[in-house]
C-alpha cells in the first residue's frame, strides 16, 4: 500500500471535543443544582401579626428654593433631625434617599447630608435622572 503524501486531510475528528463539552456541561448542571438544594424540613407557621416589615425608606427632597421635605412634608433641618432620630430609635438601619432639584444650591443638599451623618445613618442614596 502506498500512501499519497500530497493528500490533505479533510476530516477532523471532533468527537473528543464534543465529549469534553458534554462532560463540562454535566459538571456545571450538577454543581448548580447541588448548591440550590437543601435539607427538607417542615417550616413552622406564623400568624399574620408576627410578620416583620422591612424598614421603610425615607425620602428627603430639597427643592429649587432650598426647602426641605421629608416624605412630602415640609420640615426645617432641626425638625428633620428630630424626626429621623425618632425613626432611627424604632429601626436602627433604614434606607434614606436624598433628592435634590438640579437648580438647588449645593449647600442645601450638604446640610441634609450633614444631618444624616450626625445621626449615623449609613444607608444613603442620591437620586438622579438618566442622561438622555
Amino acid at each position: 500500500m502506498q500512501v499519497d503524501s500530497g493528500k490533505s486531510y479533510d476530516d477532523i475528528n471532533v468527537t473528543p471535543m464534543v465529549d469534553l463539552y458534554l462532560v463540562l456541561l454535566l459538571i456545571f448542571i450538577i454543581m448548580t443544582t447541588a448548591g440550590v438544594q437543601g435539607t427538607k424540613v417542615n417550616l413552622p407557621k406564623a400568624s399574620a401579626a408576627s410578620k416583620m416589615d422591612a424598614p421603610k425608606s425615607q425620602a428627603i427632597t430639597v427643592n429649587n428654593e432650598g426647602k426641605v421635605f421629608l416624605n412630602t412634608v415640609p420640615v426645617s433641618l432641626a425638625d428633620l433631625e428630630q424626626r429621623l432620630a425618632q425613626v432611627k430609635a424604632k429601626t436602627p438601619e433604614f434606607p434614606v434617599v436624598v433628592r435634590g432639584d438640579s437648580l438647588t444650591q449645593y449647600q442645601g443638599v450638604m446640610d441634609v447630608l450633614d444631618v444624616l451623618g450626625r445621626l449615623g445613618i449609613s444607608q444613603v442614596g442620591l437620586a438622579t435622572q438618566r442622561a438622555k
